[in-house]
């Protein structure tokens, strides 16, 4: 057995999610058992707690969650591994994610995880770092490198810079080479020019849609504009990545925006999504730039897992300054 917070239905964090004793999960050929040491808040996790918006249930659940524990991101030490697995064995801290596996969730003492989605933790990165780096560090690394093409001498802005994609983008477009805007809130300036943007605009005083600047890549973070304003800053050939499912309307939220989005690509405006691959491959080259020192996790807070409830809550209110982070 084992301590877990459970999500037994939807609705709010505080109301629906509580500390349970479950069974340790069992370990497949190719998986590893993890002791959990950190994990982290995404997305998809407040997303599948509230159940909004609606339409996000034909994937978890119509009436309650089919899997009744979230989260995906994982740092931990290695417990026992899988008959097919080789290079990792007990006792080795490891990082990475459960994303797209048939996995349980990560807000528990112990999980499992596919190896190919595991490799072992940088002995300069903490269990927090680390578990605070997988989703939003991947999705930020491929949408500038692999979506944007990002290389010396781009031009890319990033709507929504100080949230956990937002400050990780910010930092790989600078360490590959761009030169950065970055939008946030008034409270966040200082962050994002730690981190590295050239140019930082503050949404509630300026504009930015009406700055007359042109940008070879667009990361929007927040979908709070609409897609047709956002390509107007495209220069020839530039690409839109939107990036988000809004936080407005209980049964689309920003799907529909989404959608125009796509709908715009369909004529000369590159529109291009990116998804969150987890693979050995992309992990090394996210802890390559986190040992360099070129990227660092941002991480807003930290909670114990019988606070996860709390944490949620923190990501829900789209205050956060990078990545909320929980300890098992």
């Amino acid at each position: 057995m084992m301590k877990a917070v459970v999500q037994l239905r939807y609705g709010a964090p505080d109301r629906v999610l509580s500390m349970a004793e479950v069974d340790r999960p069992a370990v497949g050929d190719h998986e590893v058992l993890i002791r959990v040491r950190a994990t982290s808040v995404n997305t998809p996790d407040w997303a599948t707690v509230t159940g909004v918006p609606y339409l996000l249930r034909l994937r978890s659940g119509l009436r309650r969650p089919a899997q009744p524990v979230r989260g995906s991101d994982v740092a931990g030490v290695v417990e026992a591994v899988g008959r097919d697995v080789t290079g990792l064995e007990a006792g080795d801290p490891v990082f990475g994610s459960t994303w797209g596996a048939a996995s349980p969730g990560t807000f528990a003492e112990f999980t499992v995880a596919p190896a190919a989605q595991l490799i072992g933790r940088p002995a300069a990165l903490t269990f927090e770092a680390a578990a605070g780096s997988v989703m939003t560090g991947l999705t930020a690394l491929q949408a500038m490198r692999d979506v944007g093409a990002v290389r010396p001498g781009s031009r890319v802005l990033i709507n929504g810079a100080s949230g956990g994609v937002g400050t990780f983008a910010v930092q790989i477009a600078r360490a590959l080479g761009a030169d950065v805007t970055a939008v946030c809130g008034p409270g966040n300036l200082d962050l994002v020019r730690s981190l590295g943007a050239d140019h930082v605009i503050d949404y509630s005083r300026d504009d930015f849609t009406r700055s007359g600047r042109r940008y070879d890549v667009i990361l929007d973070n927040v979908l709070n504009c609409p897609p047709s304003a956002l390509a107007r800053l495209l220069d020839r050939g530039g690409v839109l990545i939107p990036n988000s499912i809004g936080n407005t309307g209980r049964v689309l939220a920003g799907l529909p925006r989404t959608a125009r989005a796509a709908l715009l690509g369909l004529g000369p405006t590159r529109i291009r999504f990116v998804t969150c691959t987890v693979n050995q491959e992309n992990l090394q080259a996210l802890a390559m730039l986190l040992e360099s020192g070129a990227v660092k996790v941002v991480i807003d807070r930290v909670y114990p897992l019988a606070d996860a409830a709390y944490a949620v809550t923190r990501m829900l209110g789209h205050h956060a300054s990078g990545k909320v982070v929980i300890t098992a």
